[in-house]
């Protein structure tokens, strides 16, 4: 089927905006900016296209990541912060559910929100949504939930870090541990430098790797049903291309050229979440959500903050 003229330019627009994404005169925060006004004047293709597009690309790029780790490093980060990792998952979870209690919000959205919040957000709630038996408007809303606070996320934790005198190391760990999207993360961290960027992704993907338990866990809870648990495939082929970058030091030119690529991937990830961002979704999200969500990221955000420069 052909497209009409009126269609075409819309499309064509957004493609080149998307391939200027992958510039470095386009930084994280004016991808995503660029991405919700083409979302909101009704220029961004098929949403269902788009999170598919955006789900393989976000995979891609964690991969290609995965070659710019010391393997060293990610032991060394991982377990040092394996304290810090842990306590954020479980106190975000417990308030998760103590807070929709009390405003009495539908407790399976309640949980997705506190799952993606507690753990790599849309990434956990794909993985925790089976597993408890959320329908699509459930998983929707708190998708939405998650992506607005991730879009705020890019623009204030790099000021906050600049205001407070982080340390590249600091800032790594904490938009690791208070940021929910991986792609969110990555975008803060690289615009903060290039240290923080490994620490964070380092610390990140450490904590995504509870989506397992956390998904079994909420599978019995919920349903008693362990069986149907989306885990992220790209974990394990992270951790891999860390393992072939140490096992082959002799490609480290060819393993930062992949890292380099991967970096610039990830910011047009963040323009094509931008545009599954609409006026229409937020509104539709309501008020609950959202401070449900705040109030989660405010909780954990601080308490992180804290341990770590204190």
């Amino acid at each position: 089927m052909s497209i009409s003229d009126p269609q075409r330019a819309p499309l064509i627009v957004f493609i080149l905006t998307a391939s200027l994404c992958l510039f470095p005169m386009i930084s994280s925060p004016v991808a995503l900016i660029l991405g919700f006004t083409l979302a909101s004047i009704g220029w961004a293709p098929d949403q269902q296209l788009l999170a598919t597009l955006t789900k393989k690309l976000l995979a891609l790029s964690i991969i290609g990541l995965g070659f710019g780790i010391k393997l060293e490093t990610a032991i060394t980060v991982s377990l040092a912060n394996l304290p810090l990792i842990i306590g954020s998952i479980v106190l975000t979870l417990l308030l998760g559910v103590l807070l929709t209690r009390l405003l009495k919000f539908d407790a399976k959205t309640g949980y997705l929100i506190a799952s993606g919040t507690a753990i790599c957000g849309g990434s956990a709630i794909a993985a925790v949504s089976p597993a408890i038996k959320a329908n699509n408007e459930q998983a929707a809303i708190a998708l939405a939930t998650v992506f607005i606070l991730n879009s705020i996320a890019l623009f204030v934790f790099p000021a906050i870090g600049h205001a407070l005198s982080m340390t590249q190391h600091e800032f790594g760990v904490w938009s690791a541990i208070a940021i929910h999207d991986t792609s969110s993360v990555v975008g803060a961290a690289s615009a903060y430098g290039n240290q923080a960027l490994t620490t964070a992704t380092t610390v990140k993907l450490a904590r995504a790797l509870w989506i397992i338990p956390i998904a079994l866990l909420s599978s019995m809870i919920f349903s008693g049903d362990s069986k149907k648990i989306a885990i992220p495939y790209f974990i394990g082929f992270y951790c891999l291309a860390i393992a072939i970058a140490y096992w082959f030091p002799a490609g480290e030119a060819v393993y930062h050229g992949i890292f380099s690529v991967s970096k610039r991937l990830l910011v047009l990830c963040l323009f094509l979440i931008g545009a599954g961002i609409t006026l229409k979704r937020m509104k539709a999200t309501g008020a609950k959500p959202l401070i449900l969500g705040l109030l989660l990221w405010l909780a954990i955000g601080a308490s992180s903050l804290v341990y770590i420069m204190y």
